[in-house]
């Protein structure tokens, strides 16, 4: 007689990208509760961003640290099952004031979390890295327009790519 065996949700073991993939799909999008009195933004502070996480990773046998390893930031998901870690780190900048200090680390245990579990959140604090949709697109000169014209003729570019990047005049839309 063949005996069956049957495996218990609880009995299948899995491995750590299989563990985020649960957790990821159980967090969905976090909600912003704090603004940026600066860029008049709304983001998900870091404790917004650990009640919507920590729990859920817990629940998917993750454990979530955020050490401080010299100088410098990190945010570690282990799996608590193998002991593989997943590991995200900033280093932090130098010459800061206590307070700077403080607000840094705040700064990136966010976004090291965030960039580890790729969450949804505004980029609220970097739009100074972002060129403004008011500075509009920068215009060519002749030598550099005749310079595109050339690479588009060689394949190395479109006009799509052009005409997306640069503000053309009426002269240079011509040509095209």
């Amino acid at each position: 007689m063949q005996k069956e065996t049957q495996i218990e949700e609880s009995e299948v073991i899995l491995n750590l990208h299989q563990k985020l993939h649960r957790a990821k799909l159980a967090i969905g999008k976090v909600t912003k509760n704090a603004t940026n009195p600066h860029f008049k933004r709304a983001y998900a502070d870091i404790n917004a961003l650990l009640d919507a996480v920590e729990p859920i990773l817990l629940e998917n046998g993750l454990l979530l640290l955020q050490p401080i390893q010299g100088e410098t930031v990190c945010t570690q998901i282990i799996d608590i099952d193998t002991g593989i870690m997943l590991e995200s780190c900033m280093a932090l900048p130098a010459g800061l004031t206590p307070q700077q200090l403080g607000s840094a680390i705040t700064y990136y245990r966010r976004y090291t979390l965030q960039s580890s579990l790729s969450l949804q959140a505004v980029d609220d604090d970097a739009n100074s890295t972002v060129p403004s949709k008011k500075a509009g697109k920068p215009s060519l000169t002749d030598d550099r327009f005749k310079s595109a014209l050339e690479k588009i003729e060689a394949g190395e570019y479109t006009v799509d790519q052009l005409k997306n990047s640069f503000k053309l005049t009426k002269e240079q839309e011509a040509q095209l």
